[in-house]
């Protein structure tokens, strides 16, 4: 099994480009035998084929962006509502193509058939795709090495893919690194998490040069130092790690794309807004809006705007908490628009306004943000950059992530900014949006995303420094 890990992304590129030819081949059918005619101008054959080279990039460009090819990597439920995702989007930006050459709105019948047809072949390749890489390449042995913080969490996340992870052994550092390296040749990989710098680069060494897999949870200074840069002014190698400020260039554009796509958003979303405040308002009578301090940029303070979903009364003890999973102070409206994230739209007036930004960090309440700073100073370098909208931790994190993580995140996206990130990140946020898991609340009796201590020290507890098997 083993030697057919080299073409995994050989077997992977064949599979993307099988689901990719099908659903333009069904589209190429529908536009042949319909859209051609519909649009009301006679095409060429190579007017034909551009359109079908234009449907196949914009198929292309939505599938790469969701993860939608991903088939192996993501799991299959992911992998099969990134694709449909993806032929949604690409299908309504046909839909106005073909309506824009036909000067007039066509009936979504033949759009609707179209559509079935392709979920019906993604549907089927998900399925066959998933098993032949099951087949081909069974879920790696590993052995996870802890060290500072308990690693239940990870453990526990990884082993949810049971189709690529199987961690068969836990072990601590304080075994010693002779016991540990004897272990480690008998797993396909390693997961290394948070082990001190001096014992884990001796891993790191020793694992690369017996060729085995290593998967590391990067400190934050192994963050700062991916972002560093080359500098090649002396014959010994030297990095250099920026502050994480943008230079007034990148400022003027990102505020530049805010308002004009907050502008833009206000107007398509005011109708939304409006008989989401009726619905909020008609649900118990109270305000439609409530507003909440929280910290942005150099930690300064502004006043957020939500819609209420949750009872007016909510926080009557005066204790400062995030949403819990099945939380009873929220009302049947506020559950249905948090799932659709409806309660986020008048922050829009926020972006606007110049307290927050489209993408970046969520914005803490500086109650919450104080709790996580007195265990983690670090905390604090989120406030380097405006608050978001929508942000890095967002995408590939929830809710209930835990602040060390949430932190990393973004991190990794604060020392790596881009207009071009920017632009990926909200693509990418249209797949989170109704995504439950992505809205998880804490656990029962939390008042933050941090680990209570009882709970760790459970989990510290639960190891026997490395006799621990599952």
């Amino acid at each position: 099994m083993k030697s057919y890990e080299q073409y995994k992304r050989l077997i992977r590129f064949f599979t993307s480009v099988a689901i990719l030819a099908i659903e333009v081949g069904i589209y190429w059918i529908a536009w042949d035998q319909y859209f051609s005619q519909a649009a009301g101008t006679p095409f060429f054959r190579k007017g034909d084929w551009l359109m079908a080279a234009v449907y196949a990039i914009l198929l292309l460009f939505f599938s790469r962006m969701y993860g939608g090819l991903k088939i192996g990597y993501l799991e299959k439920g992911n992998v099969l509502y990134s694709q449909v995702l993806s032929v949604i989007l690409v299908n309504v930006i046909t839909y106005l193509q073909v309506a824009l050459l036909a000067k007039r709105f066509l009936g979504p019948a033949p759009f609707l058939v179209m559509f079935a047809c392709q979920v019906i072949a993604i549907c089927i390749w998900t399925l066959l795709a998933n098993k032949l890489f099951q087949k081909l390449f069974p879920p790696r042995q590993m052995l996870l090495i802890y060290g500072n913080r308990p690693s239940l969490t990870l453990m526990h996340k990884m082993n949810c893919r049971k189709d690529r992870y199987q961690i068969r052994q836990v072990v601590h550092i304080e075994v010693g690194l002779e016991r540990i390296l004897e272990l480690i040749a008998d797993y396909d990989a390693v997961v290394i998490c948070d082990v001190p710098s001096q014992i884990r680069n001796q891993v790191l060494k020793y694992c690369y040069g017996k060729g085995i897999r290593v998967y590391v949870t990067p400190k934050i200074s192994d963050i700062l130092i991916r972002s560093a840069e080359d500098v090649n002014l002396f014959d010994t190698p030297l990095i250099m790690a920026r502050n994480g400020r943008m230079s007034i260039e990148q400022a003027f554009a990102k505020r530049t794309m805010d308002i004009v796509i907050a502008g833009i958003a206000c107007v398509i979303a005011s109708p939304f807004m409006l008989v989401t405040a009726l619905a909020v308002k008609l649900q118990d009578g109270g305000p439609a809006l409530y507003k909440q301090k929280r910290l942005t940029i150099d930690g300064e303070e502004f006043y957020v705007y939500k819609f209420r979903s949750m009872r007016m009364d909510a926080e009557k003890d005066g204790v400062a908490r995030l949403a819990s999973a099945g939380d009873s102070r929220i009302t049947p409206v506020g559950a249905f628009i948090r799932k659709v994230r409806l309660d986020e739209l008048p922050q829009l007036f926020n972006i606007l306004k110049g307290d927050m930004s489209i993408v970046g960090p969520r914005p803490e309440r500086p109650e919450i943000a104080a709790q996580y700073e007195a265990e983690m100073p670090e905390f604090q370098y989120r406030l380097r950059v405006k608050a978001g909208l929508t942000g890095y931790a967002q995408i590939f994190g929830k809710y209930n992530t835990t602040p060390y993580d949430k932190l990393k995140l973004d991190l990794h996206y604060i020392q790596n900014y881009s207009v071009m990130l920017d632009v990926k990140l909200m693509i990418q946020t249209v797949k989170i949006l109704f995504m439950k898991e992505s809205t998880e609340g804490v656990a029962a009796g939390q008042t933050t995303a941090a680990m209570e201590e009882s709970f760790r020290k459970k989990n510290e507890d639960s190891f026997s420094h490395g006799k621990n098997s599952i």
